[in-house]
């Protein structure tokens, strides 16, 4: 169903602004984009009828909430001097609190955008920016890549802990740092920016393709790059550091002289604890939307676009959200630092 702008276009000439310059018909950019989707109101950045506008509310509230938690275990990771020992943590939490922000403000500008025609280069910018995500998928995919590094570290750490301490630098933390926001920048920069046009004053978001192929290759590619390769590696590395830290568990337990360790084992265990709820949360609010974007790339005709894609894609947010609510009950380091603040309040 289209909306009431493109309903109304019959079929006199327009411009579609950022992938082309030429003059299309209605028809024309019918037949164009009937290779991303069949259903462009999924795309348009005009929603109809009170789901879109209660979506856009409940997703304000998310990102609030998400702001604010974040925020507090940052301030918590910098006053209990943990940002120094884990940097990857952190930079997860960035990530996380930078994508509740930008969903604070595209979807504030959604809200009141239904009645914006978006003209010339300020609309294009709007269109691309603001009104697709692109920043809010810049940190959630770029969190993706930071619990990948996370996983990794920790598996150096506890398994291979002899060549982890010999071999592994600061500098290699940094980089991987680097590397979630540098890369998730370039991959959501290109996707959106290759495929979102401007029509007749209505954002169209990832729905311009040039061929049915290009779209097919990108949500396998995408699916098997980001989301299994991301899966095998938590499931193959914090199995193996589970058995690690038994087998430690199982020495210590039987050995007097091993007592001076079982401080650092504890908080170790206690990291790893935290990272694998992080992980599972990951997968269960991940996933979901992994896969419908996969059966829609792969022009799976069973998949509608409506209130599906709603919940997907508001599951997929609470992730960001929830993330801070796990370091603030299972990370020790954390929580006191949070309880502290809470009873300095209170006094």
């Amino acid at each position: 169903m289209l909306f009431d702008t493109e309903r109304n276009m019959a079929e006199k000439d327009f411009t579609v602004q950022g992938s082309t310059a030429a003059k299309m018909t209605t028809t024309e950019f019918l037949l164009h984009t009937a290779t991303g989707s069949e259903d462009l109101s999924f795309v348009s950045s005009r929603g109809v009828g009170p789901l879109n506008v209660y979506f856009h509310c409940a997703v304000v509230v998310i990102g609030i909430v998400g702001t604010t938690a974040n925020a507090l275990v940052l301030y918590a990771l910098v006053a209990s001097k943990q940002h120094k020992k884990h940097v990857l943590i952190v930079n997860i939490n960035a990530l996380d609190l930078f994508s509740c922000l930008f969903l604070i403000l595209s979807y504030t500008v959604k809200l009141s955008s239904s009645s914006i025609r978006l003209t010339g280069t300020l609309g294009y910018w709007l269109c691309t920016t603001i009104l697709s995500d692109t920043f809010v998928w810049w940190g959630i995919t770029g969190s993706r890549f930071g619990l990948t590094a996370i996983t990794l570290d920790r598996y150096l750490s506890v398994v291979h802990s002899a060549w982890s301490k010999k071999w592994l630098r600061k500098w290699m933390l940094c980089l991987a740092v680097a590397s979630s926001w540098g890369v998730s920048l370039i991959y959501s920069f290109t996707v959106i920016f290759s495929s979102t046009a401007v029509v007749d004053g209505v954002c169209y978001t990832v729905a311009v393709w040039d061929n049915v192929v290009q779209k097919t290759i990108l949500g396998i590619c995408t699916f098997v790059l980001l989301d299994i390769s991301t899966l095998l590696i938590i499931v193959f590395c914090y199995g193996r550091i589970l058995v690690v830290i038994r087998r430690q568990t199982r020495a210590m337990a039987g050995h007097g002289s091993f007592t001076a360790q079982i401080p650092s084992h504890r908080m170790q265990t206690n990291v790893v604890k935290t990272m694998i709820l992080v992980s599972a949360l990951f997968v269960v609010t991940n996933f979901p939307v992994d896969i419908y974007f996969l059966l829609w790339n792969v022009n799976i005709t069973l998949v509608e676009l409506g209130g599906d894609y709603y919940s997907v894609l508001f599951i997929v947010f609470l992730y960001s959200c929830s993330n801070p609510f796990i370091y603030a009950v299972k990370f020790d380091p954390v929580k006191s630092a949070l309880l502290s603040l809470i009873l300095c309040r209170r006094s």
